[in-house]
């Protein structure tokens, strides 16, 4: 069974399509700026889907009992594959709290990011492999737990000059470039070099997402979820 990617789309987004992906998750849910639960949650998923709480608003308070009731009877309600929690504000002791509350309560697999799984007994969500970066060794630190990854597109750009190389976030300069398949890392490359320095610009897209799919169940990687936006429109 290939492994699966779960295409994470906002409310507007499953409105809007005329059919679902085989494999929806929502990405909507987040804590409620007037109350102690959550705010944006589904009226109807189809069966199998996951759900993803984000904390894009700070959590401030929420009751993790009530987030918990929540999350339970929607988990009930649409048969849920698994709960998302895709928290990026590190080393909040509520959030810590309430991971662990929900990983402990809930009935169906909860993945946390690896800002809060470490002492937890749960699957970890791994942040998208960088283009340049074998995925053994973006997994490597988490050996011998169960593993989600996020896949997601990314341009990086090395700058190489005699002090070493330092890393830059995308830019427009590969334009008119000329670009080199690199499979083993799931992307593209180009490069361009004067006296002073050498740049090495990486790139991958969404056609490399299959691969990477690929290797990464070979790996072990039990799930994948990606941005619809990125991976779901052809």
């Amino acid at each position: 069974m290939p492994l699966p990617l779960y295409l994470a789309m906002t409310a507007a987004e499953v409105a809007s399509v005329e059919a679902l992906p085989e494999k929806t998750a929502w990405m909507a849910c987040h804590f409620s700026c007037y109350g102690t639960g959550l705010s944006n949650l589904p009226r109807e998923l189809p069966e199998g889907a996951m759900l993803i709480l984000n904390d894009r608003t700070p959590i401030c308070g929420h009751d993790p009992t009530r987030i918990g009731e929540q999350l339970e009877q929607l988990a009930s309600v649409f048969s849920c594959s698994g709960i998302l929690l895709d928290f990026q504000r590190p080393g909040v002791a509520e959030t810590a709290q309430l991971c662990a509350h929900l990983v402990s309560t809930l009935p169906c697999p909860v993945g946390v990011t690896e800002f809060y799984a470490k002492e937890l007994d749960c699957p970890v969500f791994l942040s998208p492999l960088p283009p340049g970066t074998a995925l053994d060794a973006h997994i490597a630190p988490w050996a011998g737990r169960e593993l989600w990854l996020e896949a997601a597109t990314d341009t990086r750009v090395a700058v190489i000059t005699e002090k070493g190389c330092t890393w830059q976030d995308d830019d427009d300069a590969y334009a008119e470039s000329t670009w080199f398949d690199e499979p083993s890392l799931h992307c593209r490359y180009c490069w361009s070099a004067d006296a002073q320095q050498a740049v090495v610009i990486l790139r991958r897209e969404a056609e490399h997402i299959p691969s990477l799919l690929e290797e990464a169940e070979r790996l072990g990687i039990t799930r994948t979820v990606g941005l619809y936006q990125q991976l779901g429109q052809k």
